[in-house]
């Protein structure tokens, strides 16, 4: 099969790595040419682990092309997804300026193409508004008239750090399809990844293009909903993780996305509850649930946040010319997406209360640099990032954090003081190690206990 994918970001170059992976020949194209050329050059413009090997394999064997050529693509294309960005606008809701780019470009295509060519599936990828596939196929209709053509819904399920493995092994496939030969070839080019059983599911667009939002607040919610019953335990002396195992337990509940922590960013879950909002407000459907969410996850960093200033209270000038460190930046472990990261905003909020900030970051620290900019000392590792600090901040999980060489922290931080925002640590441990230790939804360790 010959496939064209329009827009290479996370969404677009897995898909298309995966997909020629399986033998179709897929040609990635998108209108920057700097991400073009990396990845002629065999550069991978994202961290995703696994992407890279599978890019260079398929490169070489000539079924993955790049180009910034985007109607050739189209012109020789027999499926084309639209996996452009669709980011937040101003007033919170989905911005498908792109999205009408794609439609339009590639109905000017198809026109050019004339009656004799086979029609073509034009497939949308990107996460977008209830209503947009079909306004895709009016926008194409509108240039093409009668000629023929396909459209489908396809909502991408990928974790960044995980979409590799996600696309691959997928819990389910959703299309979203107007008539059976669609829904047919669409089922042939997923197949390879559902062998071991889990199911291809075919449905109307609308109702395809709802599930993938429908998915996002359900796991936006799990994660708003432990965070505020951590602060919950963190009032009355609770242990969350003691909550947490008591409440996972129950099998209508299951264990999954119920974290606490420092609450969910990324590209994602903000955007697609920001848009649920958006569709609410303009079909005239109340949004209190979701609106909710939104408001929890944005309280959870301030109310993290307080806490660190309620440590340096006793201090005549708070954090004014304290030294903070923070581990981690990026959003989530294994990427280096620092999009509604929860550390840019912790990071923000000690500099204009007059700390001098450090920061290491394994692989989001040039990403991180660029956004914070000369303000914030990027460290090579995480003892110089937290030499002769007066407190480690904590935002992201990543692996290295876990076993670090705790009498060498001690030496190296005199106050020996840690907000963990991920409860990476034990408190037995941070008690035996002699730390002055906060988490999230459990008692502060030689410290007390926070009235925020």
């Amino acid at each position: 099969m010959k496939i064209t994918m329009l827009g290479t970001g996370y969404v677009g170059l897995v898909t298309g790595a995966c997909f020629s992976n399986t033998g179709n020949d897929v040609t990635c194209a998108d209108i920057d040419p700097a991400k073009i050329d990396l990845l002629k050059k065999g550069g991978c413009p994202i961290y995703e682990p696994g992407l890279e090997s599978i890019l260079h394999h398929n490169a070489e064997a000539g079924r993955l092309t790049y180009t910034t050529n985007v109607r050739d693509a189209i012109r020789d294309a027999q499926i084309i997804f639209i996996a452009v960005g669709t980011p937040q606008g101003d007033d919170g809701h989905a911005d498908l300026q792109y999205i009408w780019a794609a439609a339009r470009t590639v109905g000017e295509v198809i026109k050019e193409l004339g009656p004799d060519a086979e029609p073509k599936i034009v497939v949308v990828k990107s996460t977008v508004p209830v209503g947009t596939t079909l306004g895709v196929k009016a926008r194409i209709a509108e240039v093409v008239g009668d000629l023929p053509f396909h459209v489908a819904n396809n909502p991408e399920f990928l974790k960044e750090g995980a979409a590799v493995n996600d696309f691959q092994k997928p819990d389910r496939v959703v299309i979203g399809v107007e008539n059976e030969h669609t829904r047919s070839v669409l089922v042939d080019i997923y197949e390879p990844f559902v062998r071991q059983g889990n199911p291809i599911i075919s449905m109307d667009i609308l109702s395809s293009e709802m599930v993938k939002y429908a998915s996002n607040a359900m796991l936006a919610t799990k994660i708003s909903f432990i965070n505020e019953v951590s602060r919950m335990c963190e009032a009355y002396g609770a242990n969350v993780n003691r909550v947490r195992e008591g409440l996972c337990s129950d099998s209508r509940i299951g264990k999954h996305f119920l974290f606490p922590g420092l609450g969910y960013g990324g590209s994602c879950f903000p955007k697609d509850v920001k848009a649920f909002i958006g569709m609410g407000e303009r079909s005239g459907v109340p949004t209190t649930l979701m609106n909710a969410v939104d408001q929890v996850n944005k309280a959870q960093r301030e109310h993290f946040f307080a806490r660190v200033a309620q440590h340096f209270d006793e201090f005549d000038d708070g954090l004014k010319g304290k030294t903070i460190a923070f581990w981690g930046v990026a959003f989530k472990p294994q990427t280096d997406d620092i999009r509604e990261a929860p550390a840019l905003t912790l990071i923000s909020k000690a500099l204009q209360m007059g700390a001098s900030v450090r920061a290491f970051d394994p692989v989001a620290a040039e990403n991180a640099s660029k956004e914070l900019g000369a303000g914030v000392k990027f460290c090579r590792d995480i003892y110089e990032t937290i030499d002769g600090a007066d407190a480690l901040v904590i935002c992201t999980e990543w692996d290295e954090f876990r076993s670090p060489d705790f009498g060498r922290m001690r030496s190296l931080m005199p106050s020996k003081t840690i907000f963990d925002g991920r409860n990476v640590y034990r408190q037995e441990q941070m008690e035996r190690e002699g730390f002055v230790y906060y988490s999230v939804g459990r008692k502060p360790i030689n410290a007390e206990p926070a009235t925020v």
